[in-house]
Parts: C-alpha cells; sequence; structure tokens
C-alpha cells in the first residue's frame, strides 16, 4: 500500500514539474514583442519607397452584359 502511494506521488510529482517547465512564460513573450520595430523601420529598411508603382485594374465589381433569364432562355 505505501508503496503504491509513493509511486502515484512520483508520478503527480514528474506532472506538475514537466507542466511547469513545459509551459510558455509571459515575461519571455513580453520581452520578445517588445524587440519588434515598427512598421515605418521595418519600410524604410527593406526600401519600400524604392519599388516601381504598379497600375493595377479594378476587377472586383464585374457585371454581367445579360439577366440571368436572358442566359436561361438560349439553349
Amino acid at each position: 500500500m505505501t508503496r503504491s502511494l509513493v509511486v502515484v506521488f512520483a508520478i503527480l510529482a514528474l506532472v506538475v514539474v514537466g507542466g511547469e517547465l513545459l509551459s510558455p512564460r509571459p515575461d519571455l513573450l513580453e520581452e520578445a514583442t517588445a524587440a519588434m520595430p515598427s512598421l515605418l523601420e521595418l519600410h524604410s529598411m527593406a526600401s519600400v519607397h524604392k519599388l516601381p508603382i504598379q497600375d493595377i485594374e479594378d476587377q472586383s465589381l464585374i457585371y454581367p452584359t445579360t439577366t440571368n433569364e436572358d442566359a436561361r432562355s438560349k439553349p
């Protein structure tokens, strides 16, 4: 009986210690995000202002020339 209690407590201690070691620490996450430069600094480092301007045709609103009823009536 006492041997099984010792085994149970040892397993429980291993689970608690393993959970503490594997859990992420919020203070480490805050330090990592604090070191991130701003977007303006990233753009200036990548020389985004030197890229050529591209003309993009907006095709988000394309309307059909026929209505659905006209298209259905044609075999």
